[in-house]
């Protein structure tokens, strides 16, 4: 905030949750002028804009969901000065015609959120936001802010060359999460695992993260089956309905949301307990940014994936199939997968693995299953060479399931028909079962000792590392799955049910809690907007506490504002009354 008031540009790199919009909201309203606001998501603009606006700021959002009437009616609040914070997306801020009338008018500051958008390096790299490196041309003077809560080092500097011209500070404030307890599970019976988990925590509120919209409401379904309330939320939504399970979520304690990775995003929900992840995410900042909104009140909450080796193969075939990117784009894509693989099999504390991606060294964390329940590794020497020895034979161009099939003696039409029962390696591996094989398989792709040739029909190579390793006779250890699994169903962390934050309120404190939440979604229909925008869970719990019966009581609850207390404070005094 010191920078941007003194006239330097920042980029900060921040967890979610830490308060981003904070820090170019204040100054915003400090220095005179306009500032202005460039944001990915039209839900996203809409809801700060509405926040905004009730906390007594004068904010204004431009955009393709409203009709040219209501554009241009901002606009002229814009061009005489009586609105102070300007929301537009990359694609409508960089056209000459909007950059000429803005040049005209006191632009004091600009605001650039999920700024790791704007790098060819990022994980998420959106064409319109690479337009944005111009804006020092047509505002030499005018300082930057570019917040993001995911960008590794390479993302940093490039932004850093992308954006400014001239002096600036870049903060990145630490990455880990310690509240969050970490898990991985290898998945073998998705649905079941996800109704023990769930079930264990049945009395708070939780995000499933899910590949697909169909399978979202699959989720809510099953959910709903085992008499837990849950609801599913992905785009296909209608804007309505969007809107009303936000208010649901951010209302009911024990609400469950099925959703696609755009949930969550700008969703003032402080209390959720937990992050179960179906599938195996983009990548690893993606799966950082996700499990990055459970906990946000900085209480024990936990996040757990499953994932497979179906999930890797999907993942690399979407990495494949984007038609629009490059070749160089679809490497960086499948490294940034490769290292969220290597967070999912890795054997020693999975925070370390987490935050060293990000250039952060720690100590073990003693919060993740790993340190919690330390894994008991197995020589894999042989049975990696074996492996080896069924690729090479095989002519390096088989998937996973073939070469397996290989060294089990199966008798597939497939197998046959290429003689590949009369291979040196073939049947050599009955010893053990075939989803060790397969475990042993993801455990030397995520090692980097072989790969899977997307372009070649998902065929198994040997790399350069793994042509090494044979060469000088090392030696492989690897997790055994069966066990871990077993560990995993035996010892249930204590958080699943930690209690949520109303619990710890008193029981009349609890039953006035629910009264106000049920007022905050009342007002919240009638004025159309989210219900956390009126006021938060923190809010509303320091409100049933403190019991304000006067406007000057109610004024010392904490998130209240001029603006809040003269719009709402009658009504929800009202309600402690009753």
């Amino acid at each position: 905030m010191d920078c941007l008031l003194n006239g330097t540009s920042v980029l900060a790199v921040m967890p979610t949750g830490a308060g981003k919009s904070l820090c170019f909201q204040v100054p915003a309203l400090v220095k005179d002028g306009l500032t202005i606001v460039v944001s990915p998501l039209v839900a996203l603009m809409q809801d700060q804009v509405s926040a905004l606006r009730l906390a007594g700021v004068a904010a204004g959002a431009i955009h393709s969901n409203q009709d040219r009437d209501a554009n241009v009616e901002i606009w002229q609040r814009v061009a005489n000065g009586e609105i102070k914070i300007l929301y537009l997306a990359p694609e409508r801020l960089m056209t000459e015609r909007m950059l000429g009338a803005l040049s005209r008018l006191p632009v004091s500051m600009i605001a650039i959120d999920e700024a790791h958008c704007l790098s060819q390096w990022g994980p998420a790299f959106r064409p319109d936001y690479a337009e944005l490196g111009n804006l020092a041309q047509y505002f030499p003077d005018i300082p930057i802010a570019a917040m993001t809560a995911t960008a590794d080092e390479a993302t940093r500097r490039d932004i850093e060359i992308q954006l400014f011209n001239s002096t600036h500070e870049t903060f990145v404030s630490g990455f880990d999460r310690p509240n969050l307890t970490l898990n991985v599970s290898m998945k073998n019976s998705w649905k079941n695992q996800l109704i023990d988990y769930v079930k264990s925590r049945k009395n708070v509120s939780g995000i499933v993260y899910c590949l697909s919209r169909k399978k979202t409401e699959e989720v809510a379904r099953i959910l709903n089956d085992e008499g837990l309330n849950a609801i599913a939320y992905h785009a296909g939504l209608s804007p309505e309905e969007r809107t009303e399970r936000q208010n649901r979520f951010v209302t009911e304690p024990d609400l469950v949301v099925a959703a696609t990775v755009a949930f969550g995003m700008g969703i003032d929900k402080p209390d959720v307990r937990y992050v179960f992840h179906t599938d195996l995410p983009a990548s690893i900042e993606a799966y950082y940014q996700e499990i990055g909104r459970a906990g946000r009140d900085g209480k024990e909450a936990d996040v757990h994936m499953l994932f497979g080796a179906g999930d890797i193969r999907l993942r690399k075939q979407f990495i494949e199939q984007e038609t629009n990117s490059s070749e160089d784009h679809k490497r960086r894509e499948v490294s940034r997968l490769n290292s969220l693989i290597t967070y999912a099999e890795a054997s020693s504390c999975r925070r370390q693995t987490l935050l060293q991606y990000f250039g952060e060294d720690t100590q073990p964390c003693g919060n993740c299953d790993n340190c919690i329940n330390p894994v008991q590794m197995k020589d894999g020497t042989d049975r990696a060479n074996l492996i080896f020895d069924a690729i090479y034979e095989t002519g390096e161009r088989y998937g996973q399931a073939h070469v397996i099939d290989v060294i089990c003696g199966k008798e597939t039409e497939k197998l046959l028909k290429a003689n590949h029962d009369d291979l040196a390696c073939y049947a050599k591996g009955t010893d053990i079962a075939r989803s060790e094989w397969q475990s042993l398989v993801r455990q030397m792709i995520s090692s980097g000792l072989l790969e899977v040739d997307i372009a070649g029909y998902s065929g198994l190579l040997i790399t350069a590392k793994g042509n090494e390793f044979q060469r000088t006779q090392s030696t492989f250890s690897y997790r055994d799955d069966a066990l871990v699994s077993k560990q995993q169903k035996a010892t249930r962390k204590k958080s699943r049910n930690t209690p949520s934050p109303s619990l710890e309120l008193s029981n009349r404190d609890t039953q006035l809690l629910t009264a106000l939440k049920k007022k905050r979604l009342e007002l919240a229909k009638t004025k159309g907007v989210p219900a956390y925008v009126i006021f938060t869970d923190k809010t509303l719990q320091d409100m049933a506490q403190r019991r304000p019966a006067t406007p000057e009581a109610f004024a010392r609850v904490k998130g209240v504002g001029k603006s809040k207390l003269e719009k709402f404070a009658d009504e929800f005094m009202a309600v402690i009354a009753e």
